[in-house]
């Protein structure tokens, strides 16, 4: 796991020189990325959302498209759309946006649901169908979703089926102060963006995926998994818990997150270190417990307060 491990840091420095002071959430979207998963960033406008995803395109080397949704996009402006050719009297597929390494889709709550339909079979199949033909994505693939979650005129809310499909959520938030000068200083000529350099390639992050499948989960940790995913459907405040997607989601990120920090072993800190990333955007809240003011996040904690964990017998078995 130790390559694994230089290149989660190698390519986190690298995006670090144009996202400041966010190590956490850089680190949340490279493990999605070693997951095969998708991010979805919900955050205020200015905070460097779409900065992240051209940086991370950057350090790893890969193709990087950038969908602005509106209400007039049509499904085939992301998928793509089969032209007649008249010289050779045949139709020719010419690819839309969506097939690239990295897709940032920018403000994805603008979108008609139609639209946004569009990317569940590219997010969950890696594939895209077009008339009748299927075209396969290109590997890496990950898509980068913004929403702005203060303004609700002109938008979209993403359905459940669509928000299941992220593996995690993020959410960058304002740069303290010493940051933001920090931030001042480094863009005064020129913006750090333009000077970055690939410190990885696809093959090395191909690679790193499949090294990340082998890391090793006991049956304990399995079964936490799914007993904190089961705990959320049985909430009293919840109207809708978090899917299996949801279990699967928080498995592989605990792995990739084991990768990333030098083990080839999952303990149940990795577990409840991803459980807010992970399942919160999946569960979905009672009227009555709205009215209360009651969050998914609060729905996580009480769900990993309630839940026991593993005991430390597990994690010296795990160590040795």
């Amino acid at each position: 796991m130790e390559s694994v491990q230089q290149l989660v840091e190698r390519v986190r420095a690298n995006v670090g020189r144009v996202i400041l002071g966010k190590e956490p959430q850089l680190e949340l979207a490279i493990i999605a990325l070693l997951c095969e998963g998708h991010v979805l960033i919900e955050d205020v406008p200015g905070v460097g959302k779409t900065m992240l995803a051209k940086a991370l395109a950057t350090s790893i080397g890969c193709s990087f498209k950038r969908i602005q949704f509106t209400p007039d996009l049509l499904p085939s402006d992301v998928t793509g759309v089969s032209v007649f050719n008249q010289k050779t009297q045949e139709f020719e597929f010419r690819p839309g946006p969506i097939m690239a390494n990295i897709v940032l889709t920018d403000e994805i709550n603008r979108a008609t649901p139609k639209t946004q339909s569009a990317l569940l079979e590219a997010m969950e199949e890696r594939q895209v169908t077009v008339d009748g033909q299927t075209y396969h994505l290109p590997r890496p693939f990950m898509v980068l979703a913004t929403q702005n979650p203060i303004e609700y005129e002109g938008t979209f809310p993403l359905p459940e089926a669509q928000l299941d499909r992220f593996l995690v959520r993020i959410q960058l938030g304002y740069p303290s102060p010493g940051e933001e000068v920090n931030m001042l200083t480094s863009q005064q000529r020129a913006h750090p963006i333009e000077s970055l350099q690939a410190v990885a390639s696809t093959e090395d992050i191909i690679a790193a995926q499949r090294a990340v499948r082998e890391v090793y989960v006991d049956e304990l940790v399995k079964e936490y998994i799914v007993a904190l995913v089961n705990a959320t459907r049985e909430h009293e405040d919840v109207y809708l818990g978090a899917s299996p997607r949801g279990s699967l989601a928080l498995y592989h990120a605990a792995q990739a997150l084991a990768a990333a920090r030098g083990r080839d072993f999952v303990t149940p800190d990795d577990v409840k270190e991803l459980a807010h990333a992970t399942l919160a955007h999946r569960i979905i809240i009672t009227p009555a417990a709205r009215i209360k003011d009651t969050t998914p996040a609060d729905i996580v904690d009480a769900v990993l307060k309630k839940v026991p964990v593993p005991g430390g017998a597990t994690t010296a078995r795990l160590r040795r």
